[in-house]
């Protein structure tokens, strides 16, 4: 079906469709209604997911997405040190360097970086930094939290048309061009960094938590979750601004599984 859909004429014809925000917002309708409950063992069962521990509502899931944005009985404390950097989702993780060009490359193509953060000054900023680029597979928990102690400068909305996530679209598709995305860039204790959440292909939503006038944050709060479809966040760090710890090294050839409110590294 990717192949279909991203390498042919015909096909693309079809991702031009399924992409509008009328057919979005049709299929997000139908993953919110009772009638949608019947995906939900047969997802468990097909992603083998790992149910211990999750709230169960009474009477059980709602619909689909009442599923998908699933909460933990054990929820995270936000109370890390002010210079500790914590994962902010389950996930896989890619850590890549932010080259002099201002180019970043995420699973074999390269994007410019003044597009992903739709700002050129943003982006000379990070320029010698790293981007740690976290990927969400269906079987992952979708609700991710700050990954820093801090205070919000300021914060975008980047509309855009949602494309898949997944290996192979990445190969012909420009994803963190094309796909909406979300980022506020916070203050540290040690400088800048930018915390961003990708939306995917159809009803791939970004659902981030209104926080009215409050500016600071915590790491482990919640900061949101992703509605169906795969899903991504990244972290944009300055030039020297933190140490990870000994196995998060530079690797852009390997994803490394780690889980929300896991040490990454100190500011």
């Amino acid at each position: 079906m990717m192949r279909f859909l991203y390498r042919t004429v015909i096909g693309r014809s079809v991702l031009k469709c399924l992409v509008s925000p009328g057919i979005s917002r049709v299929c997000g309708k139908f993953l919110s209604s009772p009638i949608s409950r019947w995906m939900i063992p047969r997802f468990i069962r097909k992603h083998q997911i790992d149910m211990n521990g999750i709230v169960l509502p009474p009477g059980g899931f709602t619909s689909f997405n009442d599923f998908f944005i699933r909460r933990r009985l054990q929820r995270l404390e936000p109370a890390f040190a002010d210079d500790t950097i914590i994962s902010p989702c389950d996930g896989l993780l890619t850590m890549l360097p932010i080259w002099e060009d201002t180019r970043l490359a995420v699973k074999g193509t390269v994007y410019r970086l003044d597009r992903l953060l739709g700002d050129s000054q943003l982006a000379e900023d990070f320029r010698g930094g790293m981007a740690l680029i976290f990927r969400l597979t269906p079987q992952h928990y979708h609700r991710y939290c700050y990954s820093v102690n801090g205070t919000i400068l300021w914060k975008r909305r980047i509309e855009g048309k949602l494309h898949s996530v997944r290996p192979l679209a990445l190969e012909k598709v420009p994803v963190f061009v094309e796909n909406s995305r979300e980022f506020q860039v916070i203050k540290t204790v040690g400088g800048l960094m930018v915390q961003m959440e990708v939306g995917a292909l159809l009803v791939g939503r970004i659902m981030n938590h209104p926080r009215e006038d409050r500016r600071c944050v915590r790491a482990g709060e919640e900061k949101g979750y992703f509605e169906f479809g795969g899903s991504t966040v990244i972290l944009l760090l300055k030039k020297h601004i933190a140490e990870l710890t000994d196995e998060f090294k530079i690797d852009g050839n390997k994803e490394i599984p780690v889980r929300m409110g896991q040490l990454l590294g100190r500011i």
